[in-house]
């Protein structure tokens, strides 16, 4: 086992990035929008019937004549009822949250292995977990034909899911690269390596190295096409 960091290819694709950005930055303005039209209308309304009304109500001008009255209080009888609540811009806050989400997930997703220690950057904060020690599962299991990466009815494996040991905290290895559909071999070989390489005969170990024989196969099948 190597002592150098290495980091490993997960995430987009360029090209997937750029798509997941625009997306992300076209909620998050429409959300934004959403949130900023009831004060913009309130804004437009006050705008529209006059900073320097003498009256600040229709009862105070009920006795002149209709047409001595400025027209907000012509066209209706209540000439400062308030926009739209600012509490309906309120909705548009999960399409900006869900935005910036999207923007700081496609770009900030990273995973490093540092010997048997994984470092996973999602879009929010960094989770570090001991492979060596951790609990291992797969993770996504899915079931693929004959002309994908493994044979007619084994099952694929989607990510490696490790628990640190004494909490429920798991961190997630993602098993996809940068627009390919498995990491590279090497890759696939280093977390094996650093799964199985001083392990304690536990209960658990029987799971992780089952896991750690998968990535070892699935190394090799690339390898070899």
């Amino acid at each position: 086992m190597t002592n150098q960091e290495l980091r490993l290819s997960v995430g987009a694709s360029p090209g997937q990035r750029v798509v997941a950005v625009v997306a992300g930055v076209l909620l998050t303005a429409v959300g934004a929008a959403f949130v900023a039209l009831p004060l913009v209308a309130d804004g437009l309304l006050r705008r529209l019937t006059g900073p320097g009304d003498a009256f600040a109500s229709y009862e105070e001008a009920r006795d002149l004549p209709p047409g001595l009255l400025p027209p907000a209080l012509r066209d209706s009888a209540d000439p400062n009822q308030s926009g739209p609540s600012p509490f309906i811009g309120l909705c548009g806050l999960p399409f900006v949250l869900l935005g910036l989400y999207l923007v700081l997930r496609v770009l900030r997703t990273a995973a490093w292995l540092d010997g048997s220690r994984a470092r996973v950057r999602g879009a929010l904060r960094t989770r570090t977990v001991d492979l060596a020690t951790a609990g291992i599962e797969s993770g996504a299991v899915s079931y693929r034909e004959a002309d994908d990466d493994g044979p007619a009815g084994q099952p694929q494996v989607r990510a490696v899911l490790a628990t640190n040991p004494g909490s429920a905290r798991r961190v997630t290895i993602p098993l996809r690269g940068m627009g390919l559909p498995v990491l590279p071999p090497s890759e696939l070989r280093a977390l094996a390596e650093a799964i199985t390489t001083g392990r304690p005969g536990d209960e658990r170990a029987g799971d992780a190295r089952a896991v750690a024989d998968h990535l070892r196969r699935l190394a090799q099948h690339q390898s070899t096409d």
